[in-house]
């Protein structure tokens, strides 16, 4: 891998190494595989030489940030954020991308990409995933992240005011747009497709294009976020009675996602195929993610942890989460055409939400465990960022390099030993790795256009 020099695109803060292997270093499971058991000026040394991997790692991977993924894409006057070199944006991993930007003070991106997708919103409410430049997707709705980005950003600005005069409205025309996608009005949406949910080869769970059957796990913690962070944003807008009726629809929505996926015998979280009524029997990532959102009751987040995510015949292989179990028929690894696998390989941010879900619901010991193998397995087993990760070997898959959600992996370990969740809505988004580390990023203004 190329070295970087900080003189040539950032400015960095004198910090010791001591600093950074405090911090990020002392599990058992990265010193098991870093460093020598039993000779302490040995075991310093590898320490020593690890913090300053991962510092070149971050280094070249803000460099490729910089340099390769920022875009000009027309009327915008700003340059917009993608972590793929052929120039698309998509939806989600927006989120994602600015929550590791954050960690540097930088705000500007939250504002810049989402502007463009509001522009180009449709008069019943309909946002395309993405913004059509190589991957048109003219019938997949953007991923429900949109007003959690925009509470991102306002939390570090400061100020939710910008919202008031247009895209607070587009925001709730949005919402109320995905909401219709619920043939039998039972208040579960559907997905398109596979596809459009994001697993891209998940079949056997979603579909097909344009199938709309899966009332998805997944998509119903993703809405619920958003609900609940349109009663904020309604909230600091003064508008009470809409932050009412947002709160109102979040606990309800809640009591569906228990009282519809979850299967008691099972001890998982399932999809429901609204055209059947019955669930769907396939154990994928998505039943770990009402952890993330917080609704599951702590008896059922017992058995998903302990039954399933643990189980290491089903998600927790070498280098967890696998995002189909492996007891699935169409489990696999890696690649075979170029594809987006989700049907066995390790994501990033499926980790990063597990991880924070797991924190939340004081599964500590297991919390830092997936950070440590996760940290271990993006920044030992790999010279480069990689879009997806073998869950048995380790192996980088897909972009390469890739400096998109790929990135959230270098910081659980931090963000664990700081009890830090910047996907908090209500909490403070911090610059942590420039606090912490002293890596400064040079797109550094964080303010809004």
């Amino acid at each position: 891998m190329p070295k970087v020099q900080a003189s040539q695109m950032f400015f960095v803060l004198p910090i010791s190494a001591v600093v950074l292997v405090s911090l990020l270093l002392s599990s058992p499971f990265l010193a098991q595989s870093n460093s020598p058991i039993g000779n302490s000026q040995i075991s310093k040394a590898s320490d020593q030489t690890h913090s300053e991997s991962l510092r070149e790692r971050l280094l070249q991977l803000n460099h490729d940030i910089s340099t390769k993924g920022l875009h000009d894409f027309p009327p915008s006057q700003e340059k917009l954020l993608t972590g793929y070199a052929y120039g698309e944006f998509f939806d989600w991993d927006l989120y994602f991308e600015n929550i590791y930007l954050s960690y540097y003070g930088v705000s500007k991106f939250d504002f810049s990409n989402l502007e463009v997708f509001l522009s180009r919103q449709e008069p019943d409410g309909f946002i395309s995933r993405t913004l059509g430049i190589t991957y048109p997707k003219p019938n997949q709705m953007f991923k429900p992240f949109l007003a959690q980005l925009a509470v991102l950003g306002s939390q570090q600005t400061g100020s939710y005011e910008w919202l008031r005069e247009k895209d607070y409205g587009e925001l709730q025309k949005y919402l109320d747009r995905w909401f219709a996608y619920d043939a039998d009005h039972n208040g579960l949406p559907t997905w398109n497709s596979s596809d459009a949910s994001g697993m891209d080869n998940q079949l056997s769970r979603s579909g097909n294009f344009d199938s709309y059957f899966d009332e998805g796990v997944d998509l119903a913690c993703y809405l619920l976020r958003e609900l609940q962070a349109m009663a904020i944003i309604s909230g600091e807008l003064g508008k009470a009675k809409e932050q009412a009726e947002y709160e109102h629809r979040a606990k309800r929505l809640a009591k569906l996602i228990n009282n519809v996926f979850w299967d008691e015998k099972d001890g998982f979280y399932y999809d429901r195929n609204e055209k059947t009524g019955k669930r769907i029997r396939v154990k994928s990532v998505a039943g770990f993610f009402p952890l993330w959102e917080g609704v599951a009751t702590p008896e059922q987040a017992r058995r998903l942890v302990r039954e399933h995510l643990l189980n290491q015949n089903e998600f927790w292989l070498l280098y967890p989460v696998a995002t189909y179990a492996k007891t699935e028929p169409d489990f696999y690894e890696g690649t075979t055409k170029g594809e987006c696998n989700w049907r066995g390989n390790t994501w990033i941010p499926a980790n990063y939400m597990i991880f924070h879900g797991l924190m939340d619901y004081g599964f500590d010991k297991e919390a830092r465990e997936l950070a440590d193998r996760t940290y271990a397995m993006v920044l030992d087993k790999n010279a480069l960022t990689r879009e997806y990760y073998d869950s048995q070997t380790g192996q980088g898959y897909g972009m390469n390099p890739f400096w998109g959600w790929s990135s959230l992996a270098y910081v659980m370990p931090l963000e664990d030993t700081l009890h830090y969740n910047p996907m908090n809505l209500v909490g403070k988004v911090r610059p942590i790795l420039t606090d912490n580390l002293g890596i400064r990023f040079p797109e550094s203004a964080s303010t809004k256009p």
